[in-house]
Order: C-alpha cells, then structure tokens, then sequence
C-alpha cells in the first residue's frame, strides 16, 4: 500500500469551511493531521447575517475524531484578522483554501451595484485580502500552497451571474500571477472549477444530480494539490463527482497581415481572411467538456459508471456498427387540406364561439393555417421502416405491444404548406441501453417541393425487453429536456379529451393497435386503449399557442418533451406554462388522476404575448384562480384601497410584488402589488408588466397575522414560513402598506 498523504505540522485555513465543500475540506485536513481553521461567517448564500454555529459544528465534529481545529467567524473581507487565527492558535499557515462564496443572481440588465460589489467583495477581494495575509508568512518560511475557487460560470459564463462569473474568472488571474510569483519562494497556487452540491445549488439541481455531485468527491483532489509532494502550479482543474481534467488556453495556428508595402492591414483584409484566423485545421480545438458542461458531464458519469460494472464486448461494439452503417430512409409524403383539418379534429380543435377554431379546419378561411405539431405526421411516414432495421441490426425483438414513444423534439424553419409533397430523410443516430429496454433516436429532416427545409423531428422510441446489450445509456446526440420551474404556474389550461379522440387521431397515420384494440392494449400492460402520446403533445403546442400566440403558427420555433404516463380517451389535459421570455415550460397532467403525461417540457416561440382566449368543454385560463376561502383576499381588496388612496407609494416603494398565497402547503391564490407602473395597482393573476421584482410565499393565516400585526415578518422569515426571492431589500419597504392595522 501506497504512503498515505499526511499533514502533520502543518496549518490549513479554510474560507467558508461551516458546510458544502469547506466543510469536506476542513474534515479530510483534519483526518490527515493538520491543524485546521475553521473560517466562517455564518451569513446565507446571499451574504446577508452572521452567525457562529457553522464554524463551531464543524470544529467540534473534527475534535470529535481526535483532530486539531478552532474556529474563525471574520468576514473574508477583513483578511488579516483571519490569517491572525490560525497564527495565533498555531503560530504559522502553510495551506490556504480560499472556498468562501455568495450568489445574487440577477439577469446583466437588473444587477445593482450592491449585487456586483458585493460579490465581488466575496469572492475577489475576499480572496486577495486573505492570501495578501497569509502571503508574507509563506513567503518567509518558503512553503505555502493555495487554492482559488473558480467556477464554470467563470470560465463559461452562465446567464443571469454576469458579478459572478466576472469574480469566478478573476481569481484565475489572480492565481495565475501568484503561482509565477510564489515560484521562487516555494509557494505553489492553482485554481479549481469545483461542481458539487452545497447550498448555493439547493433547490437548483435534482436529487438524483445532488446525490451524484457529493462534495466529498473533490476534496481528495483539494488534497493531493496541497500536499507537499504535488509540484503543480498555475492549472486549472475542473472537478465533479469524483472526475477531473485539466483545462488550458490555446490559440489557432493564426495569420499575419500586412498591407502593401508593409502597411497597417485594412478592416476588409480582415475580413477576406478571417477564416484563416479562426482556422483550427493546424492546431486541436480545446472541447468544453467535463465540468465545463454539466449536461454532459452527467452523462460521462454514469457511462463511466455503467463502465466499470460491464465489460465492454466485441458483440456491444458490433451492434453499434450495424446501427451506424443503415442507410438514411428517404420518403415522400402527399397531403391534402383535408387531411390537415382531419389532424386538426385529432388533436382537440372544436367549435368555439368566436369562430377562431375556422382557421384550423375551413379550407376557405383567410388565415387558413396548419398546426405546427403537424410536422410530426410526415415525418413519422419515414421512421417506421427504419426502426425495424435498427432493431433488427442490434439483435433486438420488436414487440409493438411493448414499442412506446418516449420523447420527442420538433423544430420548425417556416410554417408547414397548407398541401403538397414533403421529402423526408431519417437516420438512426443511436441506440442505447436502458437495462429493461432499448432506446432508439432517429432524426428526420423534412424538406418541401423546393427542396428548403421545413422541419426537423427527433424521435425517441422505448422497445421493452431491448436492454441489457452491454451499451451506454446516454446520447450526445439527443435533444435535452427541462427541468419544470419549482414556483406555481404562470397559467393553465384546462381540456377534457373526447372519448373518441384516438380514433379520430390514428387516421392522421399511427395505426398502432394499442390505441384501439383493448385485447392489445392489455398486451402492454394497459387496461384500456390510451391516447396516442403525440395527440396529447397536439394539445400542447395548441394551449401554448392560445396562451401566448394569439393561435399565430408563424410565431411557433420549437417544442421538446417526454411522454412520461399514458391518457386514457375521455380524460380531461391540464396543461401548466411557465413563461421565460421567448421560451415557454411546461407539463401536462391528467386532472382525473394527477399523473404527469407530459414532462420537461419546453416551446420556444418568437415575440409571444398573453392572450385571454378560452378553450370550450374545460376551463378557461386559470392562473392560480381566486380561492373565495382565502382569508387574505380581504386583506389584497383592503390594499388595493389603500393603494388607489395614497399616489405616492408608487415613487417611495418603486416596486413590483408577486405574493403567492399558499393553504395547507399548496398553492391557493396570486396577487400582483404594483407599487411602480402608473398611480399603483393590486390585482389577482400574473404580472403583466415583464417579471416581479420581489416574489413573495406565505400560508393564508400566516399572511393576515403579519397584516393583523400578530406576527413578525423577519421571524417567519428565519423560520422559512415566508421565503422572498429577488430582490429582498426592496420587501422592506412593504411596511408602508402594512399600516393601519385595525382596519384588517
């Protein structure tokens, strides 16, 4: 057995050692003989409060086990006062981890100086004030190995953390210089791109995902690299789930331009060779892979997971070779303007009263036009041949009554043809082990009579029994799902299916039998004939086209989603939106029995707005509808009162507020308090004004005790009985409207 690493003599200081990574940090020192200074503030992760019980478990666990540690509770920001810990309680330092960190997260355009300076003030110059500390002691004693925390913001970016991954791409800099400057004084400095679960990431990532990202899966490598035998400076070193690389700038081969005669170039010899600049053909590209990409860095993990638990046969190999070398199936598909109207009728499309349902289904209308999902039909004409050979390459029986969609991406490049001729050309592009099942992907690209792209489809259909083959789990290639926001829906849309609803829709080409004949659907374990997964994906694409398209098909982009349980024929579709900008989430479930049909789902659309159109036979948009039980809906008429009386809280208070009143747990009603548009309003619904500034959550007794002046906001705060997101301190000012008691 190898010598273990120990750390016996030196000194460690963790920043932000009371939890996530510090914490592992601080323990795995401390188990190698270290003497380790526990430095936290205690504040939350979005730097506000303090507090001394993180340092003091964390000492008191390491102590637990026999090892040496005191705890530091300075802010990073007073640097020396850190440092003088750990040369108080142990008279030198020779391992800085600089670890401590906060998040105000806010989009480039709504970040304040307060969210810039102070992250920054964190994470920057946090990290400069400690290491300036600590520097003159290494320096004398001609040892010291530091570490940076980056992060894949820094080196990536990552939307809405512009301070953020400015600070994180700072301290590469910063410990770029160091480790030229601590050479000759045997001061070694790297930086790490860590990606765990801590509680900057809690309620961010998945279970599953926090579960795989533990942080005690980076602290061995924190560990090698400050040990006195690792000789590593100035890397950069992505770490995750017990992976880690190496990262590295590199440049193309280039060019070199000059003018006649040596002249300064023109703007336009630039642009005539600007291929040549960004010609990688002599050098290899670097590749943002690993945890620079965490998509696919889930996907390294488990396939290397999946790895080590099978031998990787020359069979497995082969059936991926067979799969790859099936020749594209190209097709035509003829359609008329009936058969456009008859996928129309399959999909839900009935009589409405202000006639808007012509457009789908009258030839002569004006504005005649065919469902984007529609895209689907011709496409699918072409996969069916192609799966029973890829099936048949890889070995695999193909039983129908086990045969299901699993997901599907339709993307598309201009409105589908009223009628004509399509070209469609589909290609296998993998297949993968599911262990109980195989999945098959097929892209099909559909172009019309001009030979112009109309569409792309990928299909993803699950074979039961298929698995087991030895193959990876996880395509590069496959169209991504979304993770459905945690917060309520920004609307909803109700609508009962008709009991005849797969018959109408199997003559648009899907004649599986699962969806008609009982004695087949039993065969795959359903007690009953079920919708066809792409009727209820119809549903879909036209409740988000109702709801923020005005039913406009030329403002459709693109649609992803799982086909995660089964409808039966008759039940009712709820489906939920979320609307960020152009991109719309959604789900869709069945009313009758809570069952999520349709998962991680996502429409992009182009300049979409909010229609207030109905859908017949269900409800009519309902985003979050009024509880009459609510007790707080007296409390929002008794502010809108107040609001219309006193003009000028909209320029003292300058804010839109969201309150999302909850009963039991679950959500029961939404109020917009509109302190910032006009003379001020209160209304029940969305905001219609762009995104709230504040969003508010709180149980209907806990919210009239606060009006009542029973209880104190801050309190139930604490006690995570009020949870407030953006910005908080402008929630301070709601006291103003929280006067007047007596009148609640």
């Amino acid at each position: 057995m190898v010598d273990k690493l120990r750390f016996d003599g030196r000194v460690v200081l963790v920043t932000g050692a009371g939890g996530g990574l510090g914490r592992e940090y601080a323990l795995a020192f401390a188990s190698r003989g270290a003497s380790v200074v526990v430095n936290d503030l205690g504040g939350d992760k979005k730097g506000g409060g303090k507090s001394s019980s993180a340092a003091d478990k964390v000492v008191e666990e390491i102590r637990s086990r026999g090892g040496k540690a005191i705890a530091d509770y300075n802010s990073v920001e007073d640097g020396e006062k850190v440092v003088q810990t750990a040369l108080d309680a142990f008279d030198r330092i020779d391992v800085l981890i600089n670890n401590a960190g906060i998040l105000r997260d806010r989009s480039f355009g709504r970040t304040s100086d307060l969210d810039w300076d102070l992250v920054h003030r964190v994470h920057l110059r946090g990290a400069f004030n400690v290491t300036r500390a600590a520097w003159p002691h290494m320096r004398k004693q001609k040892y010291g190995k530091i570490i940076m925390t980056s992060s894949t913001s820094g080196v990536l970016g990552n939307f809405g953390q512009a301070n953020y991954s400015a600070a994180k791409l700072g301290l590469v800099g910063l410990s770029n210089t160091l480790s030229l400057e601590g050479k000759k004084y045997n001061i070694h400095c790297n930086s790490i791109v860590p990606t765990a679960a801590s509680r900057l990431t809690h309620g961010i990532l998945p279970s599953d995902v926090m579960e795989a990202l533990k942080p005690e899966y980076v602290a061995p490598y924190v560990v090698f690299l400050c040990h006195e035998t690792c000789p590593e400076t100035g890397g950069v070193f992505p770490i995750a789930g017990g992976w880690a690389s190496q990262l590295r700038w590199q440049e193309s081969a280039g060019v070199v331009l000059f003018g006649k005669g040596g002249q300064v170039p023109t703007a336009e010899m630039v642009r005539d060779n600007w291929a040549n600049v960004t010609d990688w053909s002599g050098h290899k590209q670097p590749e943002t892979k690993g945890a620079l990409n965490f998509p696919e860095l889930f996907v390294r993990l488990e396939e290397a997971k999946a790895a080590s638990m099978l031998d990787s046969s020359a069979e497995t190999k082969s059936v991926y070779e067979k799969v790859r070398q099936l020749k594209d199936n190209v097709s035509t598909f003829t359609y008329e303007f009936k058969d456009v109207i008859l996928y129309a009728l399959g999909v839900g499309v009935k009589f409405q009263e202000d006639f808007s349902h012509l457009k789908f289904v009258y030839e002569r209308h004006d504005n005649f036009s065919v469902l984007p999902s529609y895209g689907v039909i011709s496409a699918q004409s072409s996969v069916g041949p192609l799966v029973s050979l890829a099936s048949e390459a890889a070995g695999i029986p193909l039983d129908f009554s086990k045969f299901l969609h699993g997901e599907q991406y339709l993307e598309l490049y201009k409105p589908i043809p009223k009628f004509g001729t399509l070209t469609n050309t589909a290609h296998v592009i993998d297949i993968l082990d599911k262990g109980k099942g195989a999945l098959i992907l097929v892209n099909v690209t559909t172009k019309d009579d001009k030979e112009e792209a109309v569409c792309f489809n990928q299909f993803s259909f699950y074979i039961g029994g298929g698995g087991g083959f030895g193959g990876k789990r996880h395509s590069d290639h496959a169209k991504s799902l979304v993770a459905t926001p945690s917060r309520s829906p920004d609307a909803s849309i109700q609508e009962k299916t008709s009991c005849s609803q797969a018959l109408w829709y199997r003559l648009s080409g899907d004649y599986n039998p699962i969806h008609i004949e009982p004695e087949f659907a039993q065969m795959g374990g359903f007690s009953t004939p079920i919708l066809h997964g792409l009727c209820s994906f119809g549903f879909a694409v036209r409740h988000v086209l109702r709801q923020y398209a005005n039913d406009d098909v030329t403002k459709f982009k693109a649609i992803k989603t799982r086909f995660s349980k089964p409808v039966i024929p008759g039940q009712t579709i709820q489906t939920d939106m979320w609307r960020d900008r152009n991109r719309v989430f959604f789900q869709c479930k069945v009313v009758e029995n809570g069952q999520i049909a349709l998962s991680g789902g996502f429409v992009d659309l182009k300049d979409i707005t909010d229609s207030k159109k109905s859908i017949p036979n269900g409800n009519a948009l309902a985003l979050q509808p009024m509880n009459a039980e609510l007790k707080s809906e007296a409390f929002f008429k008794e502010i809108g009162q107040r609001v219309s009386n006193n003009p000028d809280l909209v320029k003292n208070v300058n804010g839109i507020f969201e309150w999302n009143v909850t009963k039991g747990g679950k959500p029961a009603g939404q109020w917009i308090v509109d302190l910032k548009t006009g003379s001020g309003s209160v209304m029940a619904g969305p905001c219609k004004q762009g995104k709230p500034d504040c969003t508010l959550t709180v149980e209907d007794d806990d919210l009239m005790s606060i009006a009542k002046g029973k209880a104190n906001p801050q309190q139930l705060f604490i006690q995570g009985k009020l949870k407030v997101m953006g910005n908080i301190m402008l929630s301070m000012k709601l006291g103003q409207i929280f006067k007047e008691r007596a009148k609640m």
